[in-house]
């Protein structure tokens, strides 16, 4: 029974009170799986705006320590989201079809 739902249990993109992980149970086609998928967007779009402002920032000899660690803050916290969002979109990829469990890597072996 508990192996069914951890199945097709979702980790969602935001913490429940003292930052522990909140899971959704279901088949990924709900009101609530369509907002995860929103905020997860919104999440991983924010990173890509970070990466960008950062290269502008190391390109610019005027910014300040302050600014730096600023930047660096924000950057940790959208890392902390996009690893999120990467563990809970590999605990949704199907099992890998290989019989073996030594071949990791998918490819038959033979002669």
């Amino acid at each position: 029974m508990i192996g069914s739902w951890a199945e097709t249990a979702r980790l969602l993109p935001w913490s429940g009170p003292e930052g522990k992980p909140c899971y959704l149970v279901g088949d990924g086609t709900g009101y609530l799986s369509r907002v995860a998928d929103t905020i997860e967007s919104v999440q991983l779009g924010m990173s890509a705006e970070l990466l960008d402002h950062a290269a502008d920032m190391l390109d610019d000899s005027n910014v300040t320590s302050a600014q730096l660690r600023f930047l660096v803050a924000r950057m940790a916290e959208a890392l902390c989201d996009v690893h999120r969002i990467a563990e809970s979109r590999g605990a949704r990829l199907p099992a890998p079809a290989y019989d073996d469990p030594d071949d990791t890597d998918g490819r038959e072996s033979g002669p």
